[in-house]
Formats: C-alpha cells, structure tokens, sequence
C-alpha cells in the first residue's frame, strides 16, 4: 500500500524543487514525493551538521543529491563518499550506511527505496550466500 499524502499525484505530472520547499517548510524537513506500493521517493531537505542514523535496508538503497553536499559513510569503504548536487549515491542491501549532510548549507536528496520499509538498526540474517571464485 502506498503512503498516504504524496506531492505528485494523476493530477499533479510536475513539480519543482522550490514549490516543494514552499509546501514542506523549512529544513529540517522531508516527504514522499512519488509514492507507489511497490517504490517511494522522498524529498529530503536538512541543514548541513544534521545527525542522522547508522542503518541499512533489506534492499539496495540509492539517492540523488539535488542541492547542497553530503557525505556517506558506506559499511566496507575505507573512504568517506562525498557527494554534491547531480551525484548519484548507491548503497547494497543490508550494507549499513551513515549520512552527513556537510558544507555549512542546506542538502537536498531524493531517496528512493521501497514502500512501507524503514530503517534497520541490526542487520537481518542473509538467506542466501554467494561465494565469488
């Protein structure tokens, strides 16, 4: 079932960042803008320093940033991902992952992910193992 209340709708085939600011208010703030029952993506607006939790998902997870910039922290990467607008960020299912909003601006993202998921905070047991030769 898709969330309730998404921005775009049969009615509504268009919109732009700065109409979507003036709906949600200022950051911080966040809603779904497409949402379907099988995906979602949501309009994420916070202002750099913004703390958000260490999490994965049980599917692959991926972003645009549209304003700003952000750093990842990707479970397995020895580096911190930065990223800024018109990058696309890409996180595997069940890989923990952090994410910063940083440069002393507000951030933009739009996340897409699956409907009705939200974040893990332990990881959940795999169900199948790949081995790679």
């Amino acid at each position: 079932m898709a969330p309730p209340n998404p921005i775009m709708h049969a009615a509504l085939n268009r919109i732009n960042i700065d109409e979507i600011k003036e709906r949600i208010g200022p950051p911080p703030a966040s809603c779904a803008v497409v949402a379907a029952d099988h995906v979602t993506a949501a309009f994420i607006w916070q202002e750099s320093g913004t703390i958000n939790d260490n999490h994965c998902h049980d599917y692959d997870e991926w972003w645009l940033v549209l304003e700003g910039e952000i750093d990842w922290v990707i479970e397995g990467r020895d580096e911190t991902v930065h990223a800024k607008a018109g990058d696309f960020i890409f996180v595997p299912a069940l890989t923990f992952h952090h994410i910063f909003p940083v440069g002393g601006k507000p951030s933009i993202r739009l996340g897409v992910a699956l409907t009705g998921h939200g974040h893990l905070h332990e990881r959940p047991e795999r169900k199948v193992k790949v081995t790679l030769e």
